[in-house]
């Protein structure tokens, strides 16, 4: 129970003098945009809003709304909401089209390297002549902007991951004029890049196939805005978050936060609560802070003391042992339970300050420590004590443009994840800090967050004017998120220690060394330093792919930030055959991993015409950000399927897409399956393997990429392949050297003797071959273990009638109570050679049950990977892309909106695999 002095030390931009000598070429008269204009000013923020409960308290006015928008010669000018930007702006008043059609990333490449300027004017909503202070404060401009109100500059603004807070107390009137004057990020980066004489700082361009601009890594902003491998340019301007203002005396409350924390030796939960106020007084303010949480009968108060300034006051809170505290649990493992909490500040001077807020308790710990019988650490997480083993996706940005992600979209998504039995997304580090709300759902469904900060596959600039900008930037992030209990880890960048390793840019040998000191400057020595003194309730680490530990121990840089003994590792293999396991790295995390495919055909018709709908067409082509990543897909397909050779070219598109989407679900089946079972075995000094991020879950926009989810929300094959491959219960199979072995492979917290069911069918009949039950086996809690052996030819010969290409094996386990993993399968050939497959007449009905509909699906002979598609309509299945051994199976379709049993009649398609020809 103690009260910490007040912490200074908000970051603050230096004054001129620090600044490096670079100004931009003036666009219009007094903005000049470079970064030796900017004016000093205080960068802080707020973790939601403290209500207030007395007279005299704070005045807070969003700004949000119409403003008025136009370019730099004023020949475009139209109202533009804020949040928004400029590209949305454009398309609501019918002034653009759709910036996803077609080739619109290119031909609306002119708005991103324009200057935009948004202004609006306002009354001021009280006598300003009341407050000893009143504040225009920014949650987020994108990016570089000159701010000013009636005529006089406030300041300028050049990250797109920072608050920035003016100070317009001498200069607010009864009617202001506030202007936000815009330079094309595309411009500035440039001209950054310029800038930096000394050394370079690569990559200067993407590769020609993303169509993106240049110099992402000179400015901080959304670095796949200006393209990726996945997604289009669209370099944005605007004011991307909340705008307003806010007049207060005495002191006000700029952020608030609490992390949990647990005392094992004293078996007692605490809380340590921080608030930073901006203190307006020339004197101390003391006075009594007390907290409330009135279900675990805890309450608690402090005597404070407000220093002048900026200062933190920090709490800490033992909750009564007496109490029952429910930690939070990551889903499939508990519930995620937060408690009510009232913190009441009550000072002597000024208004009473009545903050409401969630309390969750849960511990993180990122254990590394030696395995018996393996060179190297492990890599795993455990929550609350408990080893979890990590499943789940890589989280790119939902859209191009931010103000179009709303709640709605958010929680389909993340909601989608969970209901495929993810437990864990990565926000990888090429895009945003996410919004509130994110999180929020993210505390609430049990998805563990491993947060970037956002920094990816680029070297970064060291001047001090970068660095203190960045240190604002993490201030800012850390403050503001880490009262989230599903934020597990920080981490510093993607995949930058392993371009320095591997020399990604070709930097000379004997140039190493200026850009190791860049790297362990940035991400070490100013990140680094900032998490751990804003946040020691989680782990951090600098990049990943990383060694952990080990690249510690190499001075932050590892000779092999692969090496799968430590740490994390990425893996992409397109060449080799995905179904051969072997090729896969016996890894301790694997954090990213994945093929491609294309998204529906209904998704794709949305922003194309119809002489784009073929593989081969120039849409086709343009809409592939990845090199040669059309190819691959066709030469993984042919590993073991027939390549359509249709003459209707549509139905030879639609095909394609179909066996783009059934290729990357079992090839990601294969890869996550031979992770899952790798978690409790050490094999050659390899394994443990404790964690399977696939990249990635969602899409920015209509395009082939690695997601699991198209954009729009769409469940892709692989996504249902997902809800399987991450069940909580799940037998495993693979072959080696004419064996097939069986693992269960369970998540959950106790023991279970179960029975394993394993089902041979020739392709030609519904009748099973033969059926074998093997009882009392058990399955081990949290673990992975061999529970059946049988070597092929042995099955193949006590299966009479059996070929390898003329059979197929399904197998699950059943248990007491209704316990029962999904049905696997293992395929003996490929299924281009399987003999005896038959087309078959598939037929389906459809009826409403509650808020649901029931498909009921009839078929005559064996059908692999059937595919349900409604088109449009939004909603997914209980199950899809399934292989079906027998003549019936039921279905059910969950709406995302409103639907009739005839329109989802209307919209059905049946495919299977035998109807690609």
């Amino acid at each position: 129970m103690a009260v910490r002095r007040p912490r200074r030390g908000a970051a603050a931009v230096p004054t001129r003098s620090s600044r490096r000598p670079c100004r931009l070429p003036e666009g219009r008269a007094g903005a000049a945009m470079g970064r030796a204009a900017l004016l000093p000013l205080l960068l802080v923020a707020a973790a939601g809003r403290a209500g207030v409960s007395a007279a005299g308290g704070p005045e807070v006015r969003s700004l949000r709304g119409s403003w008025r928008l136009g370019n730099g010669n004023g020949s475009v000018v139209l109202r533009g909401e804020v949040p928004g930007c400029v590209h949305t702006a454009l398309h609501r008043r019918g002034l653009i089209q759709d910036p996803y059609y077609r080739f619109n990333d290119v031909m609306y490449r002119w708005i991103s390297l324009d200057n935009w300027t948004y202004s609006r004017t306002f009354k001021t909503p009280f006598d300003d002549r009341k407050w000893q202070k009143v504040k225009l404060v920014f949650e987020g401009v994108d990016t570089v902007a000159q701010i000013l109100i009636n005529n006089i500059t406030l300041g300028r603004t050049d990250n797109m991951f920072n608050r920035y807070s003016f100070d317009i107390t001498s200069v607010i009137k009864e009617v202001n004029f506030v202007e936000v004057r815009f330079l094309s990020a595309v411009s500035y980066a440039a001209e950054q890049s310029r800038c930096h004489k000394a050394y370079s700082i690569p990559p200067a361009c993407p590769p020609p196939v993303q169509k993106g601009e240049c110099h992402a890594n000179f400015i901080r902003k959304e670095q796949c805005s200006f393209s990726w491998d996945w997604g289009p340019s669209f370099p944005t301007q605007g004011i991307w978050k909340d705008v307003r203002i806010e007049a207060y005396n005495h002191y006000h409350l700029i952020y608030f936060s609490l992390t949990s924390f647990f005392e094992k030796s004293a078996q007692q939960w605490s809380l340590e609560i921080e608030s930073i106020f901006d203190v307006v007084s020339s004197k101390p303010i003391a006075g009594l802070v007390t907290v409330n949480i009135p279900k675990l009968q805890t309450q608690q108060t402090f005597s404070v003391k407000l220093q002048p300034g900026e200062g933190s006051i920090v709490l800490l809170v033992n909750i009564n042992k007496s109490s029952t505290v429910e930690a939070w649990w990551p889903n499939g493992h508990g519930k995620q339970t937060g408690y009510n909490m009232t913190t009441t500040f009550i000072m002597e001077a000024g208004y009473q300050i009545e903050k409401s807020s969630k309390a969750y308790f849960r511990t993180v710990e990122l254990v590394q420590e030696p395995i018996p019988g393996s060179p190297g650490l492990s890599f795993y997480f455990r929550i609350n004590g408990r080893p979890i083993f990590i499943k789940g996706s890589n989280w790119i940005p939902a859209d191009s443009f931010q103000d179009r992600v709303t709640y709605d979209t958010l929680w389909l998504l993340l909601k989608s994840a969970a209901d495929a039995n993810m437990n864990t997304l990565r926000v990888w580090g090429g895009g945003v800090y996410e919004q509130d709300e994110f999180y929020d759902i993210c505390d609430e469904i049990g998805i563990m967050i491993w947060q970037d900060f956002m920094f990816a596959c680029a070297l970064y600039p060291t001047d001090q004017y970068y660095l203190e900008s960045v240190r604002a930037e993490v201030s800012h992030q850390v403050r503001r998120l880490k009262s989230h209990p599903s934020i597990i880890l920080w981490s510093g960048n993607n995949e930058n220690e392993a371009a320095i390793a591997s020399n990604w840019f070709s930097i000379p040998y004997a140039d190493r060394e200026v850009y190791i000191k860049d790297y362990v400057m940035l991400y070490v020595k100013n990140i680094r330093e900032i998490v751990l003194t804003e946040d020691k309730s989680r782990p951090f680490i600098a990049s990943s792919p990383t060694n952990g530990l080990e690249s510690v121990k190499e001075g932050w840089l590892s000779q092999n930030p692969y090496d799968t003994h430590y740490g994390d590792t990425h893996f992409y293999d397109y060449s080799s055959d995905c179904w051969n396991w072997t090729v896969y790295p016996k890894t301790r995390f694997a954090s990213e991993y994945g093929f491609q495919s294309w998204p529906s055909f209904s998704t794709i018709e949305k922003v194309s015409s119809t002489e784009d709908w073929s593989y081969t067409s120039n849409f086709s082509l343009h809409r592939q950000h990845h090199e040669n990543g059309n190819d691959q897909m066709l030469q993984q397909i042919g590993h073991h399927f027939k390549l359509p050779q249709s003459t209707d070219t549509i139905k030879k598109f639609k095909d394609t897409i179909y066996l783009t989407q059934v290729m990357q679900a079992q090839c990601i089946k294969t890869e996550t399956e031979f992770y899952r079972f790798s978690q409790s075995e050490i094999i050659k000094g390899e394994g443990h393997t404790m964690g399977a991020l696939y990249w990635q879950l969602n899409d920015i926009w209509q395009a082939p990429s690695w997601a699991s989810l198209e954009y729009g929300g769409k469940w892709k094959l692989l996504h249902y392949f997902a809800q399987n491959f991450f069940a909580p219960l799940l037998p495993v199979a693979y072959e080696d050297k004419g064996v097939l072995y069986i693992y269960g492979v369970s998540d959950l917290h106790v023991d279970h003797k179960l029975t394993l069911r394993v089902v041979v069918h020739t392709w030609s009949s519904l009748e099973p071959v033969c059926t074998l039950a093997k009882e009392g086996v058990t399955v081990k809690a949290q673990s992975a273990v061999p529970i059946y052996k049988e070597s092929i030819d042995d099955l193949l010969e006590r299966c009479r009638n059996c070929t390898r290409k003329s059979c197929v094996i399904t197998f699950c386990l059943v248990g007491e109570g209704g316990l029962q993993s999904p049905t696997n399968h293992h395929f003996l050939s490929s299924l281009k050679d399987a003999e005896g497959l038959e087309k078959s007449h598939f037929s389906a009905s459809v009826s409403q049950q509650d808020d649901t509909y029931i498909f009921v699906l009839q078929t005559t002979a064996i059908a692999p990977f059937v595919s349900l598609d409604v088109g449009s309509i939004k909603g997914r299945f209980s199950d899809n892309g399934f292989l079906m051994t027998e003549q019936k199976k039921v279905v059910v379709f969950y709406p995302w909106e409103p639907t009739s049993v005839e329109e989802l009649e209307k919209s059905l398609t049946l495919t299977s695999l035998v109807d690609v020809v």
